[in-house]
């Protein structure tokens, strides 16, 4: 069996772990730059509050409500992240955890007996809520995809599920599938949802009595036929492989306010490529191919805001890298093309594509050698970072002062990882 551990309203959590007196008012979390709304208490839900809804558009109703809102605090969200997942590795080695996201993990429960399964999801919640403080769903089932559909249906009705939700009987696995509109299928986009509702394909049930080789003409080949046979209950998506392969790592912002400075947009392209460098080197990959991207500020016109579409370059790199300052000039060298003088700018963003993983780098027999050392230096320097967090370490050409950097204007503490900010107790 395989179970799916998902963090409830994992930011709101957060923020409502160090304020007890929020643990019944309606809370949302806003998004980088406090653009639009990433994470509701299920208060906040009940009001009608709406995932990915403007920030600007929503404030009317936040303030109607006495809704409280905050700015993404990324070091308190990771920090806690850690101890949740620190916590399930108290009851399961690491072999059997496989991290799918900041507030999801997989277990693999086949080493626990039939008749101690519930007993021992049971604990596992308990335990994570007791010993972090974060409540959390798990959804249980003898694949990946079902125990993401058991892990939703948990949480339509969470008094009465209790947040759990096992599926361990046929008639109990037809019965979710049968609840499970196409489009709440994992891995199943928007555009194949489309498709196959147009084919009277419905619901998870549906699609579970479709035969494989309609699933090779209409779902996408052998991924389609690997979604299939995961609802019959054959497992078919090992450990730390998922429906599709990450092919890119980008790291992208909008910036504190409009810029028509080269110079301020040339740092913060820079520390974007210092942010998704440190998420292929995490991954143990690097990029042959960037691309980056600007995008114009839009034209505000009373309730209605229509961004415009971003302008991008391409460059293929001479050799796959992930070093830092091996991706920051070709970078600007984009940017430089991009820029047009007298434009605002609202955001950028850096994406590294063609991945390879480390063990299948090749040098260039014409150029001097980066490697060993540099990539030494770089887990250095990403060590650093991440133990002092804030990134301490940086690189010149990403600025010191940073008039760019992003909105934060509800920022809670860092409550966890700096001294100052510890959570003080009258």
């Amino acid at each position: 069996m395989k179970a799916i551990v998902d963090c409830n309203n994992f930011y709101c959590s957060c923020e409502r772990l160090f304020k007890p007196h929020l643990k019944t008012i309606p809370v949302v979390v806003l998004s980088n730059n406090d653009g639009c709304i990433i994470s509701r208490s299920d208060e906040a839900k009940k009001l009608g509050i709406k995932m990915a809804q403007a920030y600007f558009l929503s404030k009317p109703l936040l303030q109607q409500y006495r809704i409280t809102a905050f700015s993404s605090n990324y070091n308190l969200y990771g920090d806690m992240s850690k101890r949740v997942m620190d916590t399930m590795q108290s009851m399961f080695p690491s072999t059997c955890i496989e991290v799918y996201s900041v507030d999801e993990a997989f277990v693999d429960l086949s080493n626990v007996p039939a008749k101690d399964l519930h007993a021992t999801v049971k604990e596992l919640k308990e335990r994570i809520g007791q010993w972090t403080g974060i409540p959390v769903s798990i959804g249980v089932a003898s694949t990946k995809t079902l125990a993401k559909i058991a892990n939703r249906l948990a949480k339509e009705n969470k008094e009465k599920s209790k947040c759990m939700l096992i599926l361990d009987t046929p008639g109990k696995v037809d019965a979710a599938l049968k609840r499970t509109p196409i489009k709440e299928i994992w891995g199943v986009g928007k555009q194949y949802a489309t498709k196959l509702e147009k084919l009277e394909v419905k619901t998870a049930f549906d699609l579970k009595l479709m035969p494989e080789e309609w699933a090779r003409q209409h779902l996408g080949g052998v991924v389609g036929v690997r979604l299939i046979r995961e609802l019959k209950g054959i497992h078919s998506i090992g450990f730390d492989e998922q429906l599709s392969t990450k092919k890119m790592v980008s790291c992208t912002r909008r910036f504190g306010h409009p810029l028509t400075d080269l110079h301020q947009m040339k740092e913060a392209v820079a520390m974007y490529v210092s942010r998704a460098a440190e998420k292929l080197r995490r991954q143990q990959s690097a990029a042959r191919q960037m691309t980056v991207f600007v995008i114009e500020k839009a034209l505000d016109k009373g309730d209605i805001y229509k961004p415009n579409e971003p302008v991008k370059r391409e460059a293929v790199l001479p050799v796959a890298t992930s070093v830092t300052t091996e991706l920051i000039k070709p970078a600007i060298e984009l940017l430089e093309k991009l820029f047009v003088k007298g434009v605002a700018y609202e955001k950028a963003g850096v994406v590294f594509s063609k991945l390879v993983p480390n063990e299948s780098l090749q040098a260039n027999f014409f150029a001097a050698s980066s490697t060993t050392e540099q990539r030494l230096l770089m887990s250095k320097v990403d060590n650093i970072n991440f133990s002092m967090r804030n990134e301490l370490v940086k690189i010149a050409a990403s600025g010191q002062q940073r008039p760019w950097k992003m909105k934060q204007e509800l920022l809670s503490k860092r409550y966890t990882t700096r001294w100052i900010e510890l959570r003080e107790v009258n």
